[in-house]
Formats: C-alpha cells, structure tokens, sequence
C-alpha cells in the first residue's frame, strides 16, 4: 500500500516532459495548430481582400466605358473644351483603375504562396516579402480604395508576428535584404501585367485628342 502511495506522491512531482523544438515545429504545422491557423487566416482576409478589388475594378471599368463614350461623343460634336475635361477624367480612372489592377496581382500571389507554406523555411522565404508588399499597397490604394488600408493593416500585423513566433521556434534569421527584392520583383510583375491587361481592354482616345487620354 505504502508503495502506491510513494508512486503517486512521485507522479504528482514529476514535471511533463517538455516537447523538443523539433515537435513544438511539427505541431505548429498541424491542420489545428496555431501558425497553421493563423496562416489560413491571413489567407482568408486576402482572398476578402481581393473580391473588393474585383468589386471596384467592376465599377472603374464601367466608369471608364461611359467616360470613353461620352469623350468621343463630344469630339465628334466639336466641343473641345469638355472632350479635354473628359479625356483628363479618363486618365485618371485609367490610372487608379491600374493601380488596384496591380494590388490585386499582388495579392493574389500572396494568396497563392501563403497555400503553399508547410514549413518554417517556407516561411521565412514567403511571408517575409509578403508583408513588405502589403505595406506599399496599403500606401499606394490610399486614394482608390480608402477602406482597404486598414484590413491591410490588420493583415500586415498577421503576417508580421506570424513571422516573429516562426523566428523563435525555429531560431531563424530573417534575410530583409532578400525579402525586400523579391517584395520588389512581385510588385514589378504585378505592374507590368497590370499595364498589358489595361492596354488590351482599353481602347485609345482619338489621336486628334492628345496624348494624355492614353495614360
């Protein structure tokens, strides 16, 4: 009797073993772990995130048609004064039109990779760039989608500090220099088809109306 009441005195004092670095990873990773979670999580909101872009882009495009028509409506009616206003206008959609055009592209590329993340060297070389790039966009939509810089906020803060814990479970250091030009390069990607897709679904003004109507 006197010997179970020593064993259990015994397991009552033995702290649990604590898991190795090597498992606390492998948990992380699980379908219900925690940088797991938050991974899909931040995938999520960026995936919300872009359906707004669809959304505005929408409305941009049928704002540029009906621009477009009534410019060449008053060209043809000889009223130079407002085909300038209106090619001036155009311009402008055109331009906010390319910059959610290319935000979009890039978070999509985020969202793309943010899937494909399985381990803490993934993330290190994803996430990383990921959240610098959102940054620049929250700057950059600051005039076309307002109310998108704080959800990017919100979603830099994620990929941030899912950046950090990753770094203390696995002691990594982050390489910014890196991280920074492939921000960099995503971004000079997303631009360059964001202008060849604006340049094949949008037609040109008249010539007879200036150069500024093909910004």
């Amino acid at each position: 009797m006197r010997g179970i009441e020593v064993a259990d005195f015994t397991n009552k004092w033995i702290r649990p073993q604590q898991p190795t670095a090597a498992e606390r990873i492998r948990e992380a990773f699980q379908p219900s772990g925690p940088l797991k979670q938050r991974i899909e999580e931040a995938s999520r909101k960026l995936q919300a995130e872009i359906r707004k872009m669809d959304s505005i882009l929408s409305k941009l495009k049928r704002k540029d048609e009906d621009i477009f028509r009534r410019s060449v409506s008053a060209m043809q009616n000889h009223d130079t004064q407002l085909a300038t206003a209106l090619s001036n206008e155009l311009a402008e959609v055109r331009k906010l039109n390319k910059i959610v055009a290319q935000a979009r592209l890039a978070l999509e590329q985020i969202a793309m990779r943010l899937k494909t993340v399985q381990d803490l060297g993934d993330i290190a070389v994803t996430l990383a760039p990921a959240a610098g790039i959102v940054r620049s966009l929250r700057n950059a939509l600051s005039t076309a989608m307002p109310d998108a810089e704080g959800e990017l906020s919100e979603i830099n803060s994620m990929l941030s500090s899912i950046l950090v814990e990753a770094g203390q479970l696995g002691g990594l250091t982050l390489n910014f220099e890196a991280a920074n030009e492939e921000a960099a390069k995503i971004l000079a990607e997303a631009s360059a088809v964001a202008e060849q897709r604006m340049k094949e679904a949008f037609p040109n003004l008249p010539e007879a109306q200036g150069e500024e109507a093909k910004q």
